[in-house]
């Protein structure tokens, strides 16, 4: 998360109670960081984000990049026979930060292994957005943190549209965590997943992240870090690597987003659609992992939610990323800026790494529905805020939904 740190490894901020300059002063003394951990954590079609995306594959384990994004590359001035030879890997902060306004995600077969998923460490101007709640401008008392518990194996079995991101930063190998859920547009037949903004884009000071990939069920047997040394890719990633093919995020996290959260830290979602590595045999992501969860953008008030469900992959000490954890909580308010929507916020001491993980309510008709995700925190844990999903989320959501409609 975010400091207030998003949760991939950035480190969240420390809210205190009551005031919302209070919130934000205490937010720049404790560094708080985004929960993206370090593997982390183009301009849309509307105005509720941006986005860009990608298609190449390599059966060979060489990289296949279409002619659209080769012209794209060019315009950039990258040298297309030194990105196809691994100058992906090596990237100079000043030319990340100019050539990265586009996203180019082309499938590199075999790039990560496990090895390398396991060394991954944790990485607006706004529109303003109607507040669900009423509640703009609150914050409630910090909740006392809630212990965060480890879920069972099979994670396939009792968590089943968990995840891991995996993706390259000019800072390295950086991880979140994510949430399958369902596509109106493909019924039963879904290849989205839902993540922080703060996974796929820098936020106001960069841009669109590299070699995005998304493991279902990692680690699906709960296996201890020296038994994943020894362990063989099909166990650390059992229904495959899945590669981002289209990536859309807010366009208030692209404006003012940033690694202590920032301006964007209400709008910080993202949206991803996703391809196998490898092939499938035409089976969708939700098909291979037996579900979606839906989406809603109309979830009640904080103070009308009896309990939410929130899971990640923490990777910031005490945790070493490998294991899904879960905490659950009844959600209080946290406002970052009154202009913006209020957000949700639960007791939870997962660190960096998490951001990203889906937060789930059970509906009035028992059914659970995703609410949020993991934004930010402060450096020293305890809690976790998420935002509010309203129509500009919806807008991300749709956005890529409708891209792939008739593919």
């Amino acid at each position: 998360m975010h400091s207030i740190r998003p949760s991939s490894t950035a480190r969240r901020g420390r809210g205190t109670p009551h005031r919302t300059s209070r919130v934000l002063a205490a937010v720049a003394l404790a560094s708080v960081l985004a929960l993206t951990a370090t593997a982390c954590d183009g301009a849309g079609d509307d105005n509720a984000g941006g986005s860009s995306s990608s298609t190449a594959r390599g059966s060979d384990g060489k990289v296949r990049v279409p002619q659209d994004l080769q012209d794209k590359l060019r315009q950039h001035g990258i040298d297309m026979d030194k990105w196809k030879n691994g100058a992906w890997k090596n990237w100079d902060r000043d030319d990340w930060l100019r050539e990265a306004n586009d996203f180019i995600n082309p499938i590199i077969n075999g790039l990560w292994d496990k090895d390398r998923m396991r060394g991954a460490d944790d990485p607006a101007k706004r529109v303003d957005d109607n507040d669900l709640s009423g509640d703009q401008g609150v914050t409630d008392p910090e909740p006392q943190p809630v212990q965060a518990k480890a879920v069972r194996p099979p994670y396939h079995t009792n968590a089943a549209t968990s995840g891991k991101v995996f993706f390259d930063s000019p800072k390295g190998t950086m991880v979140c965590s994510a949430t399958v859920v369902e596509d109106p547009a493909h019924p039963g037949k879904s290849n989205l997943i839902w993540t922080a903004g703060h996974c796929v884009h820098a936020g106001k000071k960069g841009g669109w992240y590299r070699n995005i990939a998304f493991v279902p069920s990692y680690n699906n047997q709960s296996l201890s870090s020296s038994e994943m040394e020894g362990a063989s890719r099909a166990q650390v990633a059992p229904y495959g690597v899945w590669w981002a093919d289209a990536a859309k995020t807010s366009q208030q996290w692209i404006d003012g987003g940033g690694e202590t959260g920032g301006n964007g830290a209400s709008y910080d979602f993202a949206v991803i659609h996703v391809t196998p590595e490898q092939g499938n045999g035409g089976k969708s992501l939700e098909e291979t992992v037996g579900g979606a969860l839906p989406v809603d953008f109309a979830a009640p008030a904080a103070t009308e939610v009896s309990a939410v469900t929130a899971s990640g992959y923490p990777a910031a000490e005490p945790y070493n990323g490998q294991l899904l954890y879960q905490c659950q909580d009844k959600p209080g308010r946290l406002s970052i800026a009154k202009a913006d929507p209020t957000m949700y916020r639960i007791g939870c001491t997962m660190t960096g790494g998490s951001s990203g993980g889906g937060w789930v309510e059970q509906g009035a008709d028992g059914k659970p529905a995703l609410v949020s995700n993991t934004s930010i925190g402060p450096a020293s844990s305890g809690w976790l805020a998420g935002p509010r999903l309203g129509e500009v989320a919806k807008g991300v959501y749709d956005s890529v939904s409708r891209k792939f409609a008739n593919r």
